[in-house]
């Protein structure tokens, strides 16, 4: 069996209790050595095998799967974050599928709600918005058409911005023209969770200079939108004034 796991944004304790119960039995470990905390792998047993996916292609990594399997022995895939989200398991899945090798798929906590939680925020705000986007800016890596930033921004939701701080002057003015204005609240957050964990907030005039004079290069997610400042309308859920199932509302 192959187990997919999600490490979690770097706190190890974020990983989730089948995560780590999976890790501390696997055999073998096939990890993303580049995001991963290395802390993760002091709980793995004795003996067992460790791969740094870092400087392995597809098909290594298959091989290795896929010799485990025959062997009898129990592999954990472990990836950054959530592995459902930019974790490029689905070639690796259809990969074990086409191998007639089962495998699971266990959720992590992804490095864009461990950012807002360190920023203290919520995504979804009452008549602010009720819609997240996650996405990323078009590099190496394309994206499809109609998912370049400005066009998303258009849509005035919340967002979160994967593998894109190293070109922020690029995210900015897609950003700007889709949002409209220059004072369009942002927050920077550098390994989210990570014990050197840093933190910018800022606008999108002036969040460029504050990444470039912090030196943060990678691994950071930009989040956008009104819900990190401004005004919100109260929640319905706890309005004393609103009926649902549970609760009748009060005169």
């Amino acid at each position: 069996m192959i187990n997919f796991v999600g490490a979690g944004p770097g706190d190890v304790d974020l990983i989730t209790i089948k995560g780590r119960r999976l890790l501390e039995e696997a055999d073998i470990v096939i990890y993303a050595g580049s995001l991963v905390s290395n802390l993760h792998l002091k709980f793995c047993k004795e003996g067992a095998l460790m791969h740094n996916s870092a400087s392995m292609t597809l098909e290594e990594v298959i091989t290795t799967m896929k010799k485990g399997v025959e062997e009898g022995k129990s592999v954990v895939r472990l990836h950054t974050g959530d592995p459902t989200i930019y974790g490029a398991i689905r070639e690796q899945m259809d990969s074990l599928k086409k191998l007639d090798i089962p495998y699971e798929v266990i959720p992590g906590v992804s490095s864009f709600t461990a950012a807002c939680a360190s920023i203290k925020r919520e995504f979804t705000l009452p008549n602010v918005s009720q819609t997240v986007i996650l996405t990323r800016k078009a590099g190496r890596t394309p994206v499809p058409e109609g998912e370049d930033l400005e066009s998303l921004a258009k849509h005035k939701a919340s967002m979160a911005i994967f593998l894109s701080v190293q070109d922020i002057d690029g995210v900015v003015d897609e950003l700007i023209k889709g949002y409209g204005s220059k004072d369009t609240p942002v927050a920077v957050v550098y390994k989210a969770s990570w014990e050197d964990e840093e933190v910018l907030f800022g606008t999108l005039g002036d969040i460029g200079q504050k990444v470039k004079e912090n030196n943060i290069k990678k691994m950071a997610q930009i989040l956008v939108g009104g819900f990190i400042e401004g005004d919100y309308e109260r929640s319905k859920l706890y309005d004393p004034g609103f009926s649902h199932e549970y609760r009748k509302a009060s005169k």
